[in-house]
Protein backbone atom coordinates (compact mmCIF):
# COMPACT_ATOMS: atom_id res chain seq x y z
CA UNK A 1 0.00 0.00 0.00
CA UNK A 2 1.32 3.46 -1.24
CA UNK A 3 1.90 6.06 1.62
CA UNK A 4 -0.92 8.36 -0.22
CA UNK A 5 -3.23 5.69 0.15
CA UNK A 6 -2.90 4.57 3.89
CA UNK A 7 -5.38 5.02 6.47
CA UNK A 8 -4.47 7.57 9.09
CA UNK A 9 -4.02 5.53 11.68
CA UNK A 10 -1.87 3.37 9.05
CA UNK A 11 0.55 6.58 8.53
CA UNK A 12 0.18 7.75 12.11
CA UNK A 13 2.08 3.93 12.74
CA UNK A 14 4.76 4.45 10.25
CA UNK A 15 5.32 8.60 11.08
CA UNK A 16 5.78 6.85 15.10
CA UNK A 17 8.14 3.62 13.83
CA UNK A 18 10.29 5.95 11.71
CA UNK A 19 10.98 8.69 14.44
CA UNK A 20 11.66 5.51 16.24
CA UNK A 21 14.47 4.06 13.97
CA UNK A 22 15.98 7.62 13.88
CA UNK A 23 16.45 7.90 17.51
CA UNK A 24 18.00 4.71 17.66
CA UNK A 25 20.74 4.91 15.29
CA UNK A 26 21.20 8.68 16.72
CA UNK A 27 23.52 6.85 19.30
CA UNK A 28 26.85 6.04 17.78
CA UNK A 29 26.91 3.06 19.73
CA UNK A 30 23.77 1.82 18.85
CA UNK A 31 24.24 2.84 15.24
CA UNK A 32 27.47 0.79 14.93
CA UNK A 33 26.00 -2.12 16.56
CA UNK A 34 23.24 -2.58 13.92
CA UNK A 35 26.18 -1.79 11.31
CA UNK A 36 28.14 -4.69 13.10
CA UNK A 37 25.32 -7.46 13.50
CA UNK A 38 24.16 -6.90 10.14
CA UNK A 39 27.25 -7.42 8.64
CA UNK A 40 27.65 -10.91 10.34
CA UNK A 41 24.10 -12.38 10.05
CA UNK A 42 24.74 -15.92 10.66
CA UNK A 43 27.12 -15.40 14.18
CA UNK A 44 25.90 -14.44 17.51
CA UNK A 45 27.98 -12.46 20.13
CA UNK A 46 27.86 -12.64 23.87
CA UNK A 47 28.60 -9.20 25.78
CA UNK A 48 32.05 -9.63 26.53
CA UNK A 49 32.50 -10.32 22.43
CA UNK A 50 30.81 -7.32 21.67
CA UNK A 51 32.75 -4.77 24.89
CA UNK A 52 36.13 -6.27 23.19
CA UNK A 53 35.14 -5.09 19.44
CA UNK A 54 33.58 -1.40 20.41
CA UNK A 55 35.94 -1.35 23.34
CA UNK A 56 33.33 -0.21 25.64
CA UNK A 57 32.03 -0.60 29.06
CA UNK A 58 29.27 -4.07 30.24
CA UNK A 59 26.45 -1.43 31.16
CA UNK A 60 26.71 0.58 27.78
CA UNK A 61 26.85 -2.63 25.71
CA UNK A 62 24.29 -4.56 27.93
CA UNK A 63 21.91 -1.03 27.46
CA UNK A 64 22.11 -0.23 23.81
CA UNK A 65 21.92 -3.99 22.50
CA UNK A 66 18.87 -4.40 24.43
CA UNK A 67 17.40 -1.47 23.06
CA UNK A 68 18.21 -3.36 19.77
CA UNK A 69 15.65 -6.33 21.33
CA UNK A 70 13.15 -4.14 22.49
CA UNK A 71 13.05 -2.51 18.67
CA UNK A 72 13.29 -5.85 16.92
CA UNK A 73 16.47 -5.60 15.30
CA UNK A 74 18.54 -8.29 17.30
CA UNK A 75 17.52 -11.56 19.08
CA UNK A 76 18.77 -12.88 22.01
CA UNK A 77 19.40 -16.52 23.06
CA UNK A 78 20.05 -17.22 26.50
CA UNK A 79 19.57 -15.92 29.57
CA UNK A 80 21.83 -12.94 31.31
CA UNK A 81 25.35 -14.16 31.66
CA UNK A 82 24.98 -16.86 28.99
CA UNK A 83 23.23 -14.23 26.71
CA UNK A 84 23.94 -14.62 23.29
CA UNK A 85 22.72 -11.47 20.70
CA UNK A 86 21.94 -12.22 16.63
CA UNK A 87 21.10 -9.73 13.94
CA UNK A 88 16.90 -10.01 13.10
CA UNK A 89 15.85 -8.79 10.25
CA UNK A 90 12.89 -6.39 10.49
CA UNK A 91 9.37 -8.00 10.35
CA UNK A 92 7.93 -4.97 8.34
CA UNK A 93 8.25 -3.74 4.94
CA UNK A 94 8.96 0.05 5.95
CA UNK A 95 11.19 -1.21 9.07
CA UNK A 96 13.29 -3.24 5.98
CA UNK A 97 13.36 -0.13 3.82
CA UNK A 98 14.07 2.03 6.58
CA UNK A 99 17.52 -0.09 7.65
CA UNK A 100 18.47 -0.51 4.49
CA UNK A 101 18.68 3.22 3.73
CA UNK A 102 20.68 3.15 6.88
CA UNK A 103 23.21 0.62 6.06
CA UNK A 104 23.60 2.57 2.51
CA UNK A 105 24.65 5.49 4.51
CA UNK A 106 28.54 6.26 4.21
CA UNK A 107 29.87 6.84 7.31
CA UNK A 108 32.92 8.74 7.83
CA UNK A 109 35.44 6.92 9.69
CA UNK A 110 36.39 9.10 12.94
CA UNK A 111 39.79 9.44 14.73
CA UNK A 112 39.17 6.71 16.83
CA UNK A 113 38.76 4.19 13.31
CA UNK A 114 41.87 5.71 11.92
CA UNK A 115 44.03 4.97 14.69
CA UNK A 116 46.85 2.34 14.43
CA UNK A 117 47.20 2.76 17.76
CA UNK A 118 43.70 2.41 18.95
CA UNK A 119 43.48 -1.00 17.12
CA UNK A 120 47.25 -2.15 18.39
CA UNK A 121 45.38 -1.15 21.92
CA UNK A 122 42.06 -3.15 21.42
CA UNK A 123 44.34 -5.94 21.17
CA UNK A 124 45.03 -5.67 24.42
CA UNK A 125 41.52 -5.26 26.25
CA UNK A 126 40.48 -8.96 27.34
CA UNK A 127 37.62 -9.46 29.80
CA UNK A 128 38.79 -7.57 32.35
CA UNK A 129 36.84 -4.67 32.01
CA UNK A 130 39.94 -2.47 33.77
CA UNK A 131 41.40 -1.80 30.56
CA UNK A 132 38.21 -0.56 29.65
CA UNK A 133 37.98 1.82 32.08
CA UNK A 134 41.64 2.96 30.76
CA UNK A 135 40.27 3.54 27.55
CA UNK A 136 37.20 5.73 28.72
CA UNK A 137 40.54 7.52 30.59
CA UNK A 138 42.29 7.52 27.20
CA UNK A 139 39.09 9.28 25.45
CA UNK A 140 38.42 11.76 27.85
CA UNK A 141 41.51 12.97 28.40
CA UNK A 142 42.09 13.02 24.26
CA UNK A 143 38.91 15.64 23.95
CA UNK A 144 41.13 18.63 25.56
CA UNK A 145 44.71 19.92 25.86
CA UNK A 146 44.82 18.84 29.68
CA UNK A 147 48.71 17.57 30.76
CA UNK A 148 48.41 13.69 31.59
CA UNK A 149 50.46 12.12 33.63
CA UNK A 150 50.58 8.23 32.68
CA UNK A 151 51.05 5.76 35.37
CA UNK A 152 52.43 2.14 34.96
CA UNK A 153 54.66 -0.46 35.36
CA UNK A 154 57.44 -1.68 32.59
CA UNK A 155 56.13 -3.15 29.57
CA UNK A 156 52.41 -2.16 30.01
CA UNK A 157 51.80 -0.30 26.98
CA UNK A 158 52.58 3.55 28.55
CA UNK A 159 53.75 4.16 25.16
CA UNK A 160 51.28 2.80 23.35
CA UNK A 161 48.74 4.70 25.65
CA UNK A 162 51.03 8.24 24.62
CA UNK A 163 50.26 7.89 21.09
CA UNK A 164 46.71 6.85 21.29
CA UNK A 165 46.21 10.70 23.10
CA UNK A 166 48.34 12.20 20.28
CA UNK A 167 45.93 10.42 17.18
CA UNK A 168 42.45 10.95 19.20
CA UNK A 169 43.08 14.67 19.62
CA UNK A 170 42.63 17.56 17.83
CA UNK A 171 46.62 17.60 17.34
CA UNK A 172 46.65 14.10 15.18
CA UNK A 173 47.70 16.16 12.18
CA UNK A 174 50.99 17.50 13.62
CA UNK A 175 53.94 15.97 15.01
CA UNK A 176 54.40 13.32 18.39
CA UNK A 177 57.78 14.06 19.89
CA UNK A 178 59.56 11.43 22.37
CA UNK A 179 61.71 11.98 24.50
CA UNK A 180 63.42 9.01 27.00
CA UNK A 181 64.25 10.90 30.02
CA UNK A 182 65.95 7.98 31.31
CA UNK A 183 68.40 7.93 28.25
CA UNK A 184 69.45 11.55 28.84
CA UNK A 185 72.46 13.51 30.91
CA UNK A 186 72.53 16.40 32.05
CA UNK A 187 74.48 17.34 29.86
CA UNK A 188 72.54 16.46 26.76
CA UNK A 189 69.24 16.96 28.17
CA UNK A 190 69.23 20.67 27.38
CA UNK A 191 70.83 20.39 24.02
CA UNK A 192 67.80 17.44 22.82
CA UNK A 193 65.08 19.73 24.37
CA UNK A 194 65.86 22.97 23.14
CA UNK A 195 67.75 22.43 20.31
CA UNK A 196 71.50 24.23 19.67
CA UNK A 197 73.00 27.03 17.86
CA UNK A 198 75.51 26.55 15.21
CA UNK A 199 78.80 26.92 17.48
CA UNK A 200 77.18 26.84 20.96
CA UNK A 201 79.60 24.21 21.87
CA UNK A 202 82.55 21.96 20.40
CA UNK A 203 80.53 19.98 18.02
CA UNK A 204 78.06 22.02 16.79
CA UNK A 205 78.53 22.10 13.79
CA UNK A 206 74.75 23.18 12.94
CA UNK A 207 71.98 24.48 13.86
CA UNK A 208 69.24 21.61 15.57
CA UNK A 209 65.38 21.74 16.85
CA UNK A 210 64.73 20.61 19.59
CA UNK A 211 61.90 19.00 20.83
CA UNK A 212 59.97 21.15 22.37
CA UNK A 213 59.91 23.15 18.78
CA UNK A 214 59.84 19.78 16.85
CA UNK A 215 56.88 19.37 19.08
CA UNK A 216 54.89 22.50 18.13
CA UNK A 217 51.41 22.69 17.16
CA UNK A 218 52.04 18.85 18.17
CA UNK A 219 52.60 16.73 21.12
CA UNK A 220 55.62 16.18 23.38
CA UNK A 221 55.64 12.51 25.45
CA UNK A 222 58.47 13.06 27.82
CA UNK A 223 58.78 9.00 28.59
CA UNK A 224 59.97 7.83 32.29
CA UNK A 225 60.10 11.52 33.56
CA UNK A 226 60.80 10.42 36.93
CA UNK A 227 64.37 9.60 36.10
CA UNK A 228 65.15 13.08 35.42
CA UNK A 229 67.78 14.97 37.70
CA UNK A 230 66.50 18.10 40.12
CA UNK A 231 68.03 20.67 37.75
CA UNK A 232 66.70 18.93 34.52
CA UNK A 233 63.28 19.44 36.38
CA UNK A 234 63.67 22.69 37.27
CA UNK A 235 65.01 23.53 33.24
CA UNK A 236 61.79 21.69 32.18
CA UNK A 237 59.35 23.27 34.87
CA UNK A 238 60.29 26.98 33.46
CA UNK A 239 59.78 25.59 29.71
CA UNK A 240 56.51 24.18 30.43
CA UNK A 241 55.33 27.39 32.28
CA UNK A 242 56.26 30.02 30.09
CA UNK A 243 56.17 28.16 26.75
CA UNK A 244 58.95 29.99 25.75
CA UNK A 245 63.07 29.03 25.37
CA UNK A 246 65.99 29.84 23.60
CA UNK A 247 68.48 27.56 21.78
CA UNK A 248 71.79 27.02 23.00
CA UNK A 249 74.05 29.45 22.50
CA UNK A 250 71.15 31.45 21.32
CA UNK A 251 69.61 34.83 22.25
CA UNK A 252 65.72 34.21 20.09
CA UNK A 253 62.71 33.23 21.92
CA UNK A 254 60.69 30.78 20.99
CA UNK A 255 57.00 30.20 21.53
CA UNK A 256 55.58 27.32 21.26
CA UNK A 257 51.86 25.62 21.67
CA UNK A 258 52.27 21.76 22.36
CA UNK A 259 50.26 19.49 24.61
CA UNK A 260 52.00 17.42 27.28
CA UNK A 261 51.88 13.85 27.81
CA UNK A 262 54.26 12.20 30.82
CA UNK A 263 54.62 8.85 32.03
CA UNK A 264 56.38 6.93 34.31
CA UNK A 265 56.48 3.60 36.38
CA UNK A 266 57.46 5.35 39.48
CA UNK A 267 55.34 6.71 42.53
CA UNK A 268 56.53 10.33 41.82
CA UNK A 269 53.63 11.27 44.72
CA UNK A 270 56.36 9.63 47.50
CA UNK A 271 59.08 10.99 45.59
CA UNK A 272 57.72 14.52 45.46
CA UNK A 273 56.86 14.32 49.13
CA UNK A 274 60.62 12.97 49.32
CA UNK A 275 62.17 15.55 47.73
CA UNK A 276 63.16 14.07 44.97
CA UNK A 277 61.02 14.79 42.26
CA UNK A 278 60.20 18.65 42.74
CA UNK A 279 56.56 18.90 43.80
CA UNK A 280 55.54 21.91 41.30
CA UNK A 281 56.17 20.25 38.34
CA UNK A 282 54.63 17.37 39.76
CA UNK A 283 51.68 19.10 39.75
CA UNK A 284 52.60 20.65 36.40
CA UNK A 285 52.49 17.34 34.72
CA UNK A 286 49.67 15.64 36.64
CA UNK A 287 46.50 17.26 35.86
CA UNK A 288 45.07 14.19 34.59
CA UNK A 289 46.17 10.80 35.36
CA UNK A 290 46.29 7.37 33.37
CA UNK A 291 46.90 4.43 35.26
CA UNK A 292 47.54 1.10 33.59
CA UNK A 293 47.39 -2.04 35.44
CA UNK A 294 49.77 -5.00 35.26
CA UNK A 295 49.46 -8.09 33.89
CA UNK A 296 49.27 -9.55 37.22
CA UNK A 297 46.20 -7.77 37.92
CA UNK A 298 44.14 -8.73 35.53
CA UNK A 299 45.70 -13.01 35.51
CA UNK A 300 42.26 -14.02 33.85
CA UNK A 301 43.42 -12.04 30.62
CA UNK A 302 46.34 -14.07 30.07
CA UNK A 303 45.30 -16.99 27.85
CA UNK A 304 43.72 -14.72 25.42
CA UNK A 305 46.26 -12.03 25.18
CA UNK A 306 48.85 -14.72 24.70
CA UNK A 307 46.81 -16.17 21.70
CA UNK A 308 46.38 -12.58 20.19
CA UNK A 309 50.19 -11.96 20.66
CA UNK A 310 51.16 -15.25 18.67
CA UNK A 311 48.57 -14.59 16.12
CA UNK A 312 49.97 -11.36 15.58
CA UNK A 313 53.67 -12.89 15.24
CA UNK A 314 52.80 -15.70 12.77
CA UNK A 315 51.35 -13.13 10.53
CA UNK A 316 54.31 -11.06 10.76
CA UNK A 317 56.54 -13.86 9.87
CA UNK A 318 54.35 -14.52 6.70
CA UNK A 319 52.25 -17.88 8.16
CA UNK A 320 49.08 -18.47 8.92
CA UNK A 321 47.44 -17.36 11.85
CA UNK A 322 47.02 -20.52 13.51
CA UNK A 323 50.21 -21.85 12.46
CA UNK A 324 50.83 -22.23 15.94
CA UNK A 325 48.91 -23.16 18.99
CA UNK A 326 49.29 -22.79 23.00
CA UNK A 327 48.70 -26.19 24.37
CA UNK A 328 46.40 -25.99 27.63
CA UNK A 329 48.91 -26.71 30.19
CA UNK A 330 51.25 -23.96 28.54
CA UNK A 331 48.36 -21.43 28.93
CA UNK A 332 48.26 -22.45 32.61
CA UNK A 333 51.94 -22.01 33.09
CA UNK A 334 51.85 -18.56 31.41
CA UNK A 335 48.78 -17.87 33.85
CA UNK A 336 50.72 -18.93 36.82
CA UNK A 337 53.84 -16.48 35.90
CA UNK A 338 53.97 -13.22 37.90
CA UNK A 339 55.04 -11.31 34.38
CA UNK A 340 57.60 -8.40 35.74
CA UNK A 341 57.69 -7.22 32.37
CA UNK A 342 53.78 -7.13 31.53
CA UNK A 343 52.97 -7.52 27.96
CA UNK A 344 56.25 -6.92 26.39
CA UNK A 345 57.46 -9.72 28.46
CA UNK A 346 54.67 -11.27 27.36
CA UNK A 347 55.25 -11.07 23.59
CA UNK A 348 58.80 -11.39 24.33
CA UNK A 349 57.96 -14.72 25.44
CA UNK A 350 56.01 -16.05 23.10
CA UNK A 351 57.95 -14.26 20.01
CA UNK A 352 61.26 -16.78 21.28
CA UNK A 353 58.80 -19.73 21.56
CA UNK A 354 57.41 -19.63 17.88
CA UNK A 355 60.73 -19.50 16.59
CA UNK A 356 62.27 -22.41 19.15
CA UNK A 357 58.84 -24.62 19.44
CA UNK A 358 59.72 -27.55 16.53
CA UNK A 359 56.14 -28.32 16.10
CA UNK A 360 52.72 -26.77 15.80
CA UNK A 361 51.84 -26.64 19.29
CA UNK A 362 53.96 -24.75 21.84
CA UNK A 363 54.42 -26.85 24.86
CA UNK A 364 55.61 -25.85 28.24
CA UNK A 365 59.27 -26.63 27.72
CA UNK A 366 59.61 -24.40 24.25
CA UNK A 367 58.75 -21.06 27.00
CA UNK A 368 61.52 -19.37 27.85
CA UNK A 369 60.82 -17.69 31.51
CA UNK A 370 63.31 -14.73 32.72
CA UNK A 371 62.24 -14.58 36.06
CA UNK A 372 60.74 -17.95 37.12
CA UNK A 373 61.82 -19.17 40.48
CA UNK A 374 64.22 -21.93 40.33
CA UNK A 375 62.51 -25.00 41.20
CA UNK A 376 63.34 -26.24 44.64
CA UNK A 377 65.56 -28.88 45.58
CA UNK A 378 65.94 -31.81 47.55
CA UNK A 379 66.58 -31.21 51.25
CA UNK A 380 70.30 -31.91 51.36
CA UNK A 381 71.03 -29.64 47.95
CA UNK A 382 68.65 -26.84 49.06
CA UNK A 383 70.15 -23.68 47.62
CA UNK A 384 70.97 -20.64 49.77
CA UNK A 385 68.89 -17.80 49.36
CA UNK A 386 69.93 -14.09 49.64
CA UNK A 387 68.46 -11.67 52.23
CA UNK A 388 66.78 -9.83 49.08
CA UNK A 389 65.52 -13.30 47.92
CA UNK A 390 63.56 -13.89 50.91
CA UNK A 391 62.69 -10.55 51.36
CA UNK A 392 60.93 -10.45 48.17
CA UNK A 393 59.33 -14.27 48.50
CA UNK A 394 58.21 -12.85 52.16
CA UNK A 395 56.48 -9.48 50.80
CA UNK A 396 54.81 -11.26 47.75
CA UNK A 397 53.16 -14.21 49.73
CA UNK A 398 52.16 -11.20 52.21
CA UNK A 399 50.78 -9.16 49.66
CA UNK A 400 49.12 -12.22 47.87
CA UNK A 401 47.57 -13.08 51.64
CA UNK A 402 45.52 -9.63 51.65
CA UNK A 403 44.66 -9.52 48.33
CA UNK A 404 47.26 -6.56 47.97
CA UNK A 405 45.86 -4.47 50.69
CA UNK A 406 48.69 -2.26 51.17
CA UNK A 407 47.52 -1.21 54.21
CA UNK A 408 47.22 -4.11 55.59
CA UNK A 409 50.08 -5.74 54.09
CA UNK A 410 52.29 -2.94 55.61
CA UNK A 411 50.68 -3.46 59.50
CA UNK A 412 51.59 -7.20 58.82
CA UNK A 413 55.11 -6.70 58.15
CA UNK A 414 55.66 -3.68 60.11
CA UNK A 415 57.06 -0.73 57.71
CA UNK A 416 55.50 1.96 56.56
CA UNK A 417 53.45 2.07 53.52
CA UNK A 418 55.90 4.13 52.08
CA UNK A 419 59.00 1.48 52.38
CA UNK A 420 56.40 -1.35 50.81
CA UNK A 421 55.97 0.63 48.11
CA UNK A 422 59.89 1.33 47.24
CA UNK A 423 60.17 -2.63 47.79
CA UNK A 424 57.50 -3.19 45.73
CA UNK A 425 59.02 -1.63 42.71
CA UNK A 426 62.70 -2.41 43.53
CA UNK A 427 61.98 -6.12 43.95
CA UNK A 428 59.31 -6.01 40.39
CA UNK A 429 56.51 -7.39 41.94
CA UNK A 430 54.25 -5.04 41.11
CA UNK A 431 53.57 -1.21 40.52
CA UNK A 432 49.86 -0.83 42.28
CA UNK A 433 52.14 1.66 44.53
CA UNK A 434 51.09 4.11 42.07
CA UNK A 435 47.31 3.31 43.28
CA UNK A 436 45.72 5.00 46.24
CA UNK A 437 45.47 1.75 48.92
Amino acid sequence: MSVDAQTPGAREQADELQLRFQSLVQSPLRAGLVRFLSSRPSESFDVPGLMQAFGRMRLDIQNCVGELVTFGLAGQDGEDGGARFRFKPPDTELGAALLSEFLERRVPASHEERSPAVERFRELIGSDEKMLVVFEWIRTAAKSDIAVLILGPTGSGKELVARMLHELSRRANHKLQTVNCAALPDNLFESELFGYEKGAFTGANDRKLGRLELANRGTLFLDEIGDLSMLAQAKLLRALEERRFERLGGNEVIEVDFRLVSATNKPLDLSAKDGRFREDLYYRINAFSIRLPSLRERAGDIPVLAQRALTRHCEAAGLPPDAKVLAKDTLELLSRYHWPGNLRELESALSRAALSSPGRTIRPNDIELLHAEAAPEARHGERLVSLAEAERGHIARVLDAVRWNKKQAAEILQISRGTLYRKILEYGLDTRATRSA
